[in-house]
């Protein structure tokens, strides 16, 4: 982490008149990548925030975020489209769900519309 940007992830701390003070990030580990058949993911229409643009989300995830973004490009390469990967979910653009469903299923994910 650069020294310049430490400073916004402080947590409260805001001066010590200890010299030696250093402060350290605390480091959050990533959950193991669960197994496709032991995922439980939910897939949903959205478009709140959008513009009234539809976007179809994948949410309830677990694993590493690099296994979410393989999950997120398999997604975008079978249905032609854009999306991207924000909060731990996964959006793709334009109404999919079913596709989107069928794609999860086909490869071994419990998956569900909501």
């Amino acid at each position: 982490m650069a020294k310049k940007n430490e400073w916004k992830r402080r947590e409260g701390v805001v001066y010590s008149t200890d010299a030696d003070f250093n402060y350290s990030v605390p480091q959050h580990e990533e959950l193991a990548t669960l197994p496709p058949d032991q995922q439980r993911l939910v897939v949903f229409l959205d478009k709140s925030g959008r513009a009234g643009k539809q976007v179809t989300v994948v949410g309830g995830f677990t694993g590493t975020s690099d296994d979410l973004e393989a999950l997120a490009r398999t997604l975008k390469t079978r249905c032609g489209v854009g999306g991207s990967v924000k909060a731990g979910e996964i959006i793709i653009q334009g109404d999919l769900r079913e596709k989107v469903l069928g794609i999860l299923k086909s490869t071994g994910y419990r998956a569900q519309k909501r």
